[in-house]
């Protein structure tokens, strides 16, 4: 009889542990879907959403499976220590990792750039293609492939030439001492002010920038749209050369001069 009641209370604490898991598991995955759904209204990044979805279900599937333990009257305590050694020693084994899974949600929160943004980030320049928990990608101007570790990214300068919508650009086009200063002014603001794609406010500014050893140097600054900045800083720099030549206005290079000693 004795027996009878023990086997009889085993199937009880099997069937209350199962109850435990099953329902616990149906009450994990509503929960997760409360939370995920309260993510997706913040408007939070796609990337982070997933990685905590993961994480927070699978922290409560940990919970209920001990609790399921318990009821079957296993010493969860010794589970728990185990649990937490485990997780130092994975900790430290994958502390690096660890360390960019941090810096990418940082990342992915902050946003100080996004896919499709020209930057220069952990000692490398390109535009963003994919933005990850553990690494981003990037993209060369001359279509090299980059891998950057996140924590690499997050513990040096980041700098993003897409963030604003417009920029500057700047030049410096050296003249002759002996050419018309005036006249060479002149044609720079005129070749600023002739470009559709040079913003009229700020407006272009030309100034004297340095009179050097050899040269008077003139800085042009015009701002544009972000996407034109190239353009506009290669099609100015040919266009000054050429207008520079139909003005009779030289440009100084450097030179050198020998003397015989004789």
């Amino acid at each position: 009889m004795e027996f009878g009641n023990i086997v009889s209370q085993w199937f009880v604490n099997i069937a209350l542990a199962a109850l435990i898991f099953f329902a616990g598991k149906l009450i994990a995955q509503k929960l997760t879907a409360v939370i995920v759904a309260a993510m997706q209204r913040s408007q939070m990044d796609e990337t982070l959403q997933s990685f905590l979805q993961s994480v927070i279900y699978g922290l409560m599937l940990v919970f209920i499976t001990l609790a399921a333990l318990s009821q079957l009257g296993v010493e969860t305590t010794s589970f728990i220590a185990v649990l937490g050694a485990a997780g130092l020693a994975v900790g430290l084994a994958f502390k690096d990792s660890l360390s960019n899974i941090g810096a990418g949600m940082m990342i992915i929160t902050f946003r100080p750039f996004k896919v499709g943004d020209f930057v220069t980030a952990g000692g490398e320049s390109g535009t963003v293609e994919e933005v990850s928990i553990f690494q981003t990608r990037m993209k060369t101007p001359d279509n090299k492939a980059i891998i950057l570790p996140n924590s690499n990214i997050i513990s040096d300068n980041i700098t993003n030439f897409s963030a604003k919508d417009t920029r500057r650009v700047d030049f410096v086009f050296g003249i002759g001492y002996g050419d018309d200063l005036k006249k060479a002014k002149e044609v720079l603001m005129e070749l600023a002010l002739a470009d559709e794609r040079v913003l009229q406010d700020p407006e272009p500014m030309v100034a004297v920038g340095e009179l050097a050893d050899s040269s008077v140097n003139l800085v042009m600054r015009v701002w544009v749209n972000s996407g034109d900045y190239w353009g506009v800083k290669f099609d100015t720099t040919e266009a000054v050369k050429l207008r520079f030549d139909q003005e009779g206005i030289s440009i100084p290079f450097p030179q050198m001069d020998i003397h015989s000693p004789n």
